[in-house]
């Protein structure tokens, strides 16, 4: 009996963790360096002259043009190699008439009817990241809202509720209420006492019947009030339609089984919270919006094959990606490089052991997105789903809806898949783009049935087979993190390396705020130099 009581007690305080342990989990993420806030303070300012000094920039990636923009502002001559025919990096959308190959030698040509999209690598943009604001705001960067978080969404579960999606608003309303209701019992039997002072109960008491949408009796069940917030079964009408009929909720234990409570918390978290943004027409639109003021000092398809450095100046080696038999030669004063790391390890360089190490210890993790056009928007027409995010079980992991074109007919892009890590991200990565896309809309027609009669066309891109970057993000982990990361940010002679794999953020703007900082060190470098 003793050890049911600890399990009890253990389950409890998941539960409520679960709803209201937001900030406990953003402390311990923080800890790990994935949910830290912006460190933004506003536009760099960089004093002092710089004599006319050079900086090679090594890649065009959001890191490498702000590095690049900054430096250029500061009176550097500035040179930027980029292995792509585009600028970008990560910050990439994929439109109708775009081709490209990964590893393996597979092309995939999108056929997207014209303005759709799908953006591969980051597709949001959190409220609090300040400097990737910051700059979309000065070059003139259109945002519209992205919807995180929408009720009407699904949550889904393969062995739960016969395999039948819930809506994500059922769910929560459910969750909640069933806890609110555990939780008064507890407190009318005065378990709480020790806690709680009695005019406390009370008020807990009235804030648990609030919050769980609870009855006078302290119960959870099907009223109108429950109504408001799980949704009805039948919605209320005008003149003589029927009476509103109250939908009959899930209990706790359907619930706890179902496991469905686990992605209520997602959009608690910290880097999820509204409100959140994207850039109207795609994400590329700020790594365009770069390349227009940095664009004049891109050299572009050029494969980096040699980093060397001595006392006074940095030489790299690179060769043109459509004749990559001539050797090319770039030189100067100091370098900024923001190749990931998972190609610079790969590569030879002139760095000191620390930072070498650090470059070689890093793995990235497995991600794989699929894009799939279908002829009408059916999730608005039928579902009545406007943007958001649902959920599942399945391997395909999630279906996000778009956030533009709402209430429109024709078609419609969904991204069918988003695996971030784990089993099934490398499950995917195995298999050719045509099997990924198949395979999102197998498994998108347990969601969705629609799938089958309105799918048209997709494309699904793995990043471990992306020739430029051979992985999403790199994979830190507390300990890797104690041991190199403060090596791997050294600026190493004559050479300072950035990107989101060299900051505490892994998003772009974590990229942004590590370009930042390693121009502010290596300018002051360079002045007292």
């Amino acid at each position: 009996m003793q050890n049911e009581s600890v399990i009890r007690r253990r389950d409890l305080l998941a539960l409520i963790g679960t709803i209201a342990g937001s900030s406990a989990m953003y402390h311990a993420m923080t800890s790990l360096g994935f949910a830290s806030e912006s460190a933004y303070k506003g536009p760099l300012r960089l004093a002092g002259d710089v004599k006319g000094a050079s900086v090679l920039v090594l890649g065009a990636g959001l890191a490498g043009m702000t590095a690049a923009l900054e430096l250029r502002k500061a009176g550097y001559k500035v040179q930027i190699l980029e292995f792509n025919s585009r600028a970008g990096g990560r910050n990439w959308s994929i439109r109708g008439g775009d081709s490209f190959v990964e590893l393996g030698g597979f092309k995939q040509a999108c056929q997207f009817e014209p303005g759709l999209y799908l953006n591969p690598g980051p597709w949001r943009i959190p409220c609090h990241h300040r400097a990737l604001l910051d700059y979309c705001r000065r070059l003139n960067v259109s945002l519209e809202p992205f919807i995180q978080l929408n009720h009407n969404a699904y949550l889904h579960a393969t062995r739960a509720f016969e395999g039948k999606p819930q809506r994500f608003r059922s769910i929560k309303a459910d969750f909640q209420g069933g806890v609110a209701e555990l939780l008064a019992k507890v407190s009318q039997r005065g378990r709480l006492e020790e806690f709680v002072s009695k005019e406390d109960q009370e008020i807990l008491l009235q804030a648990l019947r609030d919050w769980g949408a609870l009855d006078r009796d302290c119960k959870y069940n099907a009223n109108l009030v429950a109504a408001e917030f799980r949704g009805y079964a039948h919605d209320p009408g005008g003149g003589l339609m029927r009476d509103p009929l109250p939908s009959n909720p899930i209990s706790l234990q359907e619930l706890l089984r179902s496991r469905m409570w686990r992605y209520v918390r997602s959009y608690a978290r910290y880097d999820f919270q509204t409100t959140m943004f994207q850039p109207v027409g795609g994400m590329d639109m700020i790594g365009k919006a770069l390349a227009r003021e940095v664009g004049d000092l891109i050299r572009y398809n050029a494969k980096v094959t040699q980093i060397q450095q001595n006392g006074s100046g940095v030489t790299v080696s690179y060769v043109d990606t459509a004749n990559p038999s001539a050797v090319q030669q770039a030189t100067a004063g100091w370098c900024i490089c923001t190749i990931p790391l998972s190609i610079l390890s790969q590569l030879p360089i002139d760095v000191g052991g620390p930072m070498k190490n650090a470059i070689d210890s890093l793995p990235y993790l497995a991600s794989v997105k699929v894009g799939l056009q279908f002829k009408r928007r059916f999730w608005e027409e039928d579902d009545a789903i406007y943007g958001g995010i649902s959920y599942t079980d399945l391997p395909i992991q999630q279906i996000a809806y778009p956030n533009y074109g709402f209430n429109r007919g024709g078609r419609g892009i969904l991204l069918g898949a988003y695996m971030y890590g784990g089993a099934n991200s490398f499950e995917f990565t195995a298999m050719t783009p045509a099997e990924r896309v198949a395979s999102a809309v197998e498994f998108g027609a347990a969601i969705h049935p629609q799938y089958k009669s309105e799918f048209e066309n997709g494309v699904a891109v793995a990043w471990h087979r992306v020739p430029f970057t051979l992985g999403c993000a790199g994979q830190w982990t507390e300990a890797a993190r104690a041991q190199n990361y403060r090596n791997l940010c050294q600026i190493d002679g004559r050479i300072a390396l950035a990107g989101e794999h060299a900051s505490q953020l892994p998003w772009q703007e974590g990229a942004i705020l590590s370009a930042l900082d390693a121009t502010t060190r290596l300018h002051e470098r360079v002045v007292k130099t």
